[in-house]
């Protein structure tokens, strides 16, 4: 078990992809005191496997912030570490073993993420880091082995989420296409991923829930809110009315916004309302309705 008296804050940012986690993310990274990390889940495949840029634009074996991180903490990156936890993943962190996450090999691979963070914070100078991987079940397996650990579950209307899995969008690093979903699976990962960030709730971990569309009709008000309850100082002069100024993270992987640097207009996105969205209405009610989403349903 970590002792608490000596671990590194760690903000995990819950939800499922295309709810706007790295855009809070950025926002909360701006913060004094805050490493804002990007998706630690995908750093050994995407960053120490494949060596895709972080988000200062640096392939990630030759970021100077990642490589004093994985010295600290490892003694450097390996193919060989990357490997071991990538198959620690598919035996401990499962979204169907969240009811039990205990395993064997909980301890070994959580103990590996607490080394990054703590690595992350000293290398940093921060008081709390945040990891946006997004999983309930990595945060599940992190709150097992006694992490000192508050998640901020962010959620946005399923509609929309919908909507947005079924552009196409290209990944910066590659151009390749990012991963796109139907209206079907969307609903049951939407579901899925928030009914288990509830249960952390329930056993005990702080969740704070935040609500996309909140996010972007009242930025500052939303981000001090979220940062008093995390600890934080609010000092919030990067927002000005709907408008943001981000300066470069050191975030190993997420979407595209997590490259973008400078003027951030926070505007809503409701192009989902034109197009089709009965399935998913019928499929996430009534967690939908219980997060505040009622509206229409055609």
């Amino acid at each position: 078990m970590i002792d608490p008296s000596t671990a590194t804050r760690v903000v995990f940012l819950g939800g499922l992809g295309r709810s706007g986690s790295t855009l809070l993310e950025r926002l909360l990274g701006e913060l004094p005191g805050v490493a804002p990390l990007g998706e630690v889940a995908h750093l050994w495949a995407r960053g120490v496997l494949a060596g895709e840029p972080c988000g200062c634009g640096e392939p990630f074996p030759d970021c100077p912030f990642w490589r004093k991180v994985g010295e600290r903490a490892f003694g450097g990156w390996t193919g060989s570490l990357a490997e071991r936890m990538l198959t620690l993943r598919q035996r401990v962190d499962r979204t169907r073993r969240v009811l039990r996450i205990d395993h064997p090999d909980l301890a070994e691979y959580v103990q590996a993420y607490r080394r990054v963070y703590d690595a992350a914070a000293e290398v940093a100078d921060a008081r709390l880091v945040i990891d946006s991987s997004k999983h309930a079940s990595l945060a599940h397996c992190l709150a097992a082995d006694g992490s000192d650990l508050h998640v901020v579950q962010v959620v946005r209307d399923p509609r929309a989420v919908a909507h947005s899995w079924r552009r196409t969008v290209a990944r910066p690093e590659d151009g390749r296409p990012m991963a796109r979903w139907g209206s079907g699976r969307t609903a049951l990962h939407w579901t899925a991923q928030n009914l288990a960030l509830d249960l952390l709730a329930r056993r005990g971990v702080q969740v704070t829930r935040v609500r996309y569309e909140d996010l972007l009709a009242a930025p500052r008000d939303t981000l001090a809110s979220l940062a008093e309850r995390l600890g934080l100082r609010t000092e919030l002069s990067f927002i000005t009315g709907t408008t943001a100024h981000l300066t470069t993270a050191h975030t190993a992987s997420g979407n595209p916004m997590r490259f973008t640097v400078g003027r951030v207009e926070l505007a809503l996105d409701d192009t989902w309302r034109s197009g089709p969205r009965r399935l998913v209405a019928a499929l996430t009610w009534p967690l939908r309705a219980r997060y505040g989403y009622r509206g229409i349903a055609v």
